[in-house]
């Protein structure tokens, strides 16, 4: 089965060496490791603004996968890149299997009053808002309910990992439950 393995590493100035090892990884489960970098299944068309064929390959890519493990781990902020989020729930309303992992074990409530600071307060009922009196989510999730409830409600599972801060974008131990899981649904 060939697996998009979306996430922000593409980021990253060694972003192929850790396309190589998750690929090796799925190899070693019987999968097929697909990153955003690879080329295509079809050239997107060479008049589109560069931004546009980089989506358009990563479309093409996503239709191309049978399942898709994506890299939650928070990225420039408390939740997952909002790119990989968006490639999860493109997979996810294909129909197809999606896995999830981050090698964050903090829950979003406390990632997100640490990314706040001072602005989180705590109000009269317990629960937390943001300077603007908007509410925290506090379900004890590791990021956004629809992500993790996403993940869910396809079947998937969302494995959390707590790498040291200096391996967070290069600890494949969560990467590697989520190949294991999706190689026994087959």
């Amino acid at each position: 089965m060939r697996v998009y393995l979306a996430g922000p590493e593409v980021f990253l100035p060694d972003a192929l060496d850790i396309a190589a090892a998750k690929k090796r990884i799925c190899a070693a489960h019987g999968l097929e490791g697909v990153f955003p970098l690879d080329t295509p299944p079809a050239a997107p068309p060479a008049d589109r603004p560069y931004w546009m064929r980089i989506y358009l390959g990563n479309e093409a890519h996503i239709r191309s996968c049978g399942a898709l493990i994506a890299n939650l781990t928070p990225f420039r902020g408390p939740s997952a890149d909002a790119g990989t989020v968006f490639e999860l729930g493109f997979m996810s309303a294909l129909g197809r299997p999606v896995m999830g992992y981050s090698n964050e074990g903090a829950e979003f409530l406390a990632r997100t009053r640490d990314f706040l600071g001072a602005e989180a307060r705590q109000r009269q009922d317990g629960g937390w808002e943001d300077a603007e009196a908007m509410g925290l989510e506090d379900f004890g999730l590791a990021d956004n309910l629809m992500i993790d409830g996403g993940i869910e409600a396809a079947g998937g599972v969302f494995e959390r990992f707590e790498a040291a801060r200096a391996r967070r974008w290069r600890d494949f131990t969560a990467f590697e439950r989520c190949c294991e899981r999706l190689q026994a649904r087959r």
